[in-house]
C-alpha cells in the first residue's frame, strides 16, 4: 500500500484523475467508478485531458460500485444518474459500456449476480476509484461485511442513511434502506485500487484502514491485502495516522521508473 498526503483535498482529486488516466492510455478495458463527493475532483481531472489532451475512452467499459434499490434510474440521486452527469456524458464513453447495478430488477438478489458476472466476463477492472465512509465502509460494504463477499444486497447502517440524508433534502425518510453493492472480494478483484479520503471527518476511519487491523468490523482495511492500493488523503484526514513522516519519505524518495 502506498500512502501519499497531498497538499489539498483538490491536489488529490486531480492526482486520482491522472492515476486513473494512466491505466486508460496504457489500454484498460474496464475502469471501476464510485459516487459522492470524494471522486469528483478525479472526473474533473480525466474530462480535462479529455477536452484538453485527447484522452478517449471508446474502447473502456466503466462499472459502479453500487446503486440505491427502489429509485428510479433518472432520480437526481440515483447512482446511475451521478456518473452519467458528473463523468461519462462529458467524455466519449458509449452508454451501452457503462453499467451500474439494477436497482429496480423483479428479482433483486438475480440482478446482484447478473452484475457479478458482466464484472468477472468483462474485468479484469484495470484502476478502482474508492471513498470511504466514517464508519470504515467501502463501496456499501457496511461493518460486519464479510471480506470476500461478492456482489449483493446491504442493508444501510442508520449512520449511514443519516450522512446522506444531505443529498436528499434533509429528510431521512426519503433515503434508501437497501443498496446493491459490490462486495469486498469482487472490489479485490480490480488490478489497482484507488482510495481518496478528505476531510476530518474521515481521520478516524483513515487511521483504521490503513494501521489498524485487518476486520470486518472497518471493511475498508481489506487494502491491507490486496498488492496494488495507493491512497491519497489531504493533511485533514492524514490527522490520525501515526507513520506520517514515513509516507512522506517515501512519496519524496519515489524511484523515478516507479509510477503509483
Amino acid at each position: 500500500m502506498e500512502l501519499v498526503i497531498t497538499e489539498s483535498a483538490a491536489d488529490a482529486g486531480v492526482l486520482a484523475g491522472r492515476i486513473m488516466a494512466d491505466h486508460v492510455r496504457r489500454g484498460a478495458r474496464a475502469i471501476g467508478l464510485a459516487t459522492g463527493s470524494s471522486p469528483l475532483g478525479a472526473y474533473r481531472e480525466l474530462i480535462r485531458q479529455h477536452r484538453d489532451e485527447g484522452l478517449s475512452f471508446a474502447a473502456v467499459r466503466t462499472f459502479n460500485l453500487d446503486e440505491y434499490i427502489g429509485l428510479p434510474p433518472a432520480h437526481p440521486q440515483s447512482y446511475s444518474r451521478f456518473i452519467r452527469d458528473e463523468f461519462t456524458s462529458h467524455v466519449d464513453l458509449l452508454d451501452a459500456n457503462v453499467h451500474g447495478p439494477d436497482g429496480n430488477a423483479a428479482d433483486i438478489p438475480a440482478a446482484a449476480a447478473e452484475y457479478e458476472r458482466a464484472i468477472a466476463d468483462s474485468g479484469p477492472i484495470a484502476v478502482q476509484i474508492l471513498g470511504i465512509g466514517a464508519n470504515g465502509h467501502l463501496g456499501f460494504n457496511e461493518p460486519g461485511s464479510s471480506l470476500r463477499s461478492r456482489t449483493r444486497v446491504k442493508t444501510l447502517t442508520p449512520t449511514t442513511r443519516e450522512d446522506n440524508a444531505r443529498f436528499f433534502d434533509d429528510d431521512l425518510s426519503q433515503v434508501p434502506t437497501h443498496v446493491i453493492t459490490q462486495g469486498l472480494g469482487t472490489i479485490g478483484d480490480a488490478e489497482h485500487l484507488v482510495m481518496i479520503a478528505t476531510g476530518s471527518g474521515k481521520a478516524d476511519a483513515v487511521a483504521a484502514a490503513v494501521e489498524g487491523p485487518v476486520s470486518a468490523f472497518c471493511p475498508a482495511s481489506i487494502l491491507q491485502m490486496h498488492p496494488h492500493v495507493t491512497v491519497l488523503v489531504d493533511p485533514d484526514a492524514a490527522a490520525g495516522l501515526q507513520a506520517v513522516d514515513y509516507y512522506r519519505f517515501a512519496v519524496a524518495n519515489k524511484p523515478s521508473w516507479q509510477s503509483f
